[in-house]
């Protein structure tokens, strides 16, 4: 039978895994987000457990977290890269996210309770802040969390989960973007788009949402597009 003393010592070793797997994650999360992994870049097992001092199993944990979020992709050789930015495929991620953003915020304004409506104020006033202080790091994480809450007072999982998927895999584009309108607008101009998306869910009214969260999407649209025809087609490279 196992003696207390290593049964306890197993259990702190998996507790150990399990945080340093979180940890790991957040990590590499935050670092591809903002560009500090670049599109592309190889991640390699033994190295991440070495510079995090862990073992594989927890690298091996947040990998496939990162997978699952679309943050990174595992080629048929196994090996795992940042994935990759692919400039053909921003039509269909536009398309997706315009579908889904207006089934969103169509259904939340028809099923949003008033508790609904202070989670959504409250994130949107919390992306706010970012926005005056120009964190545009922090703004991405806030904005995501302003479109959740939205996708929450929805009321429907399917929908939510594949949109929290989606935010995922745009959070890249939106720092570059962010990054970029914090550079060339007053930041009263950032994120006011939010107040007509809150207002026609705050009055039931489905099809002004439809309409407000189409534009919404329409807007990132041309900002980014503006962004690459300025900075991303000259500076960087697109093609891995």
């Amino acid at each position: 039978m196992m003696s207390i003393k290593k049964e306890k010592e197993e259990k702190e070793e998996g507790t150990g895994r399990r945080h340093g797997g979180r940890y790991i994650y957040e990590e590499l999360r935050r670092q591809i987000l903002t560009l500090q992994l670049k599109y592309g870049e190889p991640l390699d097992e033994i190295s991440l457990a070495t510079a995090f001092g862990l073992s594989r199993s927890p690298v091996r944990d947040a990998m496939a977290r990162l997978v699952s979020e679309g943050l990174v992709t595992i080629l048929p050789n196994r090996t795992a890269i940042v994935t990759p930015f692919e400039i053909e495929e921003f039509p269909n991620y536009i398309t997706a996210l315009d579908l889904v953003q207006r089934a969103v915020t169509r259904l939340a304004a028809l099923h949003r309770n008033e508790e609904d409506i202070r989670h959504i104020e409250a994130a949107n006033e919390a992306y706010m802040e970012m926005v005056y202080k120009g964190d545009f790091s922090t703004m991405t994480e806030r904005n995501k969390e302003f479109h959740l809450a939205i996708a929450k007072a929805a009321r429907n999982g399917y929908l939510a989960t594949y949109y929290d998927k989606l935010l995922s895999e745009g959070q890249r584009m939106q720092h570059l973007q962010f990054d970029f309108m914090t550079r060339q607008d007053a930041p009263s101009k950032l994120g006011r788009d939010h107040d007509d998306l809150i207002a026609a869910i705050k009055a039931g009214d489905a099809e002004n949402a439809d309409k407000m969260a189409h534009e919404h999407t329409m807007l990132f649209q041309s900002r980014f597009l503006s962004f690459m025809q300025g900075n991303l087609l000259k500076d960087m490279a697109l093609n891995y």
